[in-house]
């Protein structure tokens, strides 16, 4: 049996004249047609044409078989309708997550270390060239790198007063400040790459990048800072597991501690909403008098609730709170700690991309960090200007070259304009010039150790903080 059969020679010719009709009308209507729907239509009037040329060619077609060139039919026309934006997106959810570590974690403690002795030398000398890594273990913190600066200074005493800071005043804590060894093998930078990358006498506009690489910023509406909802939320649990050590709320914490979210969002096409919080992990050291009932009861009280937005919090939502327990063997003497480990928790938590370089310990010649600083502040400018939801931002840099080798923009479909009109906006906008991009923010001055811990973007740790200047949208002209 079949559900079609052609009775005349006038049906089939007329099926013919359809497809052919079809055919134009799609041709024409691609070019002229003022509206998706003319196109689909077009479309879906050439398919069916085929189809019915198809069903005259084989008149003996089963159920079964016209079912699936129906369904062939369908599947082309969400294809075109795809293409041309007309389809409407699917509702998807997923889940992502994103963590965060405190300022007492080993591989923190480095980086704060290191941005120590960057600001040290910008504090004396605004053309300073620093590279200084930071290792750290059991009663010992060593810095070792290269350095060429004017800046004259004590740095054991600058390292071990960042160590105090932090909390690492006594021995059961993981270290003490006071009596830990200190080891110091910086040298001076390479001479080769001095010559290739020094601003010393050079235009501002002349400076070349002080070292090759690829770099990235992102943005995304989700929250007031303009960052992805999972990592704003795990470091601003770890920033308050500080602050209530620190004010007195929460004593018996100690320095070392991770926090980690996980969010449900909901995802059509490139636009992501967030949808209920999935799970909350906490992990913190602590003094042995504090018990696991205690602990998790206080930290659920002045932790998480005064962070975790209530509305996204329901009845099925997990919270693993020191799920492994006793956890009061931290800091250096639990873990070995280096600089630039922790790359992911210092951007967006795994959203967006990386360039792979890190950030602390490098002045700002460094494009791993001056740049990646710039396409945060591209990025965000771009969603603050509501020309997008969400924006990633990439530049490229050869040593010793100014300018930037590529420069490429992807707002994933949500953008008001075309990605090469918005990358047009780019270039109207911002100077991406190596020696540029670090004056037009203002790098050239001590502010970069209270960006080593709780993130070098969104602020949400330090809203009201100027000298975050990539944080600070710009005014675009288009």
């Amino acid at each position: 049996q079949t559900y079609y059969r052609p009775t005349s020679k006038m049906f089939a010719r007329n099926a013919r004249t359809a497809a052919a009709s079809g055919a134009r009308l799609l041709n024409t209507s691609a070019k002229t047609a003022s509206n998706n729907s003319a196109l689909v239509g077009a479309a879906a009037a050439a398919v069916v044409g085929g189809c019915v040329m198809a069903t005259e060619a084989s008149p003996a077609q089963n159920a079964s078989s016209l079912m699936s060139m129906l369904s062939s039919i369908n599947d082309k026309v969400s294809n075109i309708e795809k293409a041309i934006g007309a389809a409407e997106e699917p509702v998807e959810s997923f889940m992502f997550t994103s963590e965060s570590v405190n300022e007492g974690h080993p591989d923190k403690l480095a980086d704060q270390v290191s941005d120590t002795i960057v600001d040290a030398c910008f504090a004396q000398d605004a053309d300073s060239h620093v590279a200084c890594e930071t290792c750290t273990g059991t009663k010992f913190v060593m810095i070792f790198g290269e350095i060429t600066t004017n800046a004259v200074f004590d740095y054991e005493a600058k390292v071990r007063q960042t160590v105090k800071e932090i909390g690492f005043d006594a021995p059961e804590k993981g270290l003490d400040y006071k009596t830990f060894k200190f080891i110091n093998n910086i040298h001076a930078q390479s001479v080769e790459i001095n010559a290739s990358v020094s601003g010393r006498g050079q235009k501002p506009e002349e400076v070349g990048a002080g070292d090759q690489g690829h770099m990235f910023g992102y943005a995304s509406n989700e929250t007031p800072e303009l960052m992805p909802l999972t990592h704003s939320l795990a470091t601003g649990l770890g920033f308050q597991l500080t602050t209530v050590r620190k004010n007195g709320v929460l004593p018996l914490l100690r320095p070392d501690g991770k926090t980690q979210v996980t969010i449900e969002y909901e995802k059509k096409g490139g636009f992501i909403k967030p949808k209920r919080i999935h799970t909350v992990v906490i992990s913190t050291q602590h003094d042995p008098a504090y018990t696991q009932a205690k602990l998790k009861e206080d930290l659920m009280e002045y932790v998480i609730k005064p962070i975790v937005p209530a509305d996204l919090i329901d009845d099925n939502t997990i919270f693993h709170i020191n799920p492994s327990g006793l956890f009061t063997i931290g800091g250096p003497e639990g873990d070995g700690g280096l600089t630039g480990r922790k790359i992911i928790i210092d951007t967006y938590g795994g959203w967006g991309a990386h360039g792979g370089g890190a950030f602390s310990g490098k002045d700002p010649t460094k494009v791993d960090r001056s740049a990646a600083y710039y396409c945060r502040w591209i990025a965000k400018s771009l969603v603050a200007a509501g020309l997008a939801e969400r924006a990633l931002v990439q530049v490229s840099y050869a040593i010793g070259v100014a300018e930037p080798l590529s420069v490429f923009v992807d707002t994933y479909g949500t953008g008001v304009k075309s990605d090469a009109e918005i990358l047009s906006i780019i270039h109207d906008n911002f100077d991406m010039r190596a020696g540029m991009l670090v004056r037009e923010l203002d790098m050239l001055k001590p502010k970069y150790k209270k960006t080593a811990a709780y993130g070098h973007f969104g602020n949400c740790a330090r809203p009201a903080d100027s000298d975050f200047t990539w944080e600070i949208p710009k005014k675009l002209k288009y």
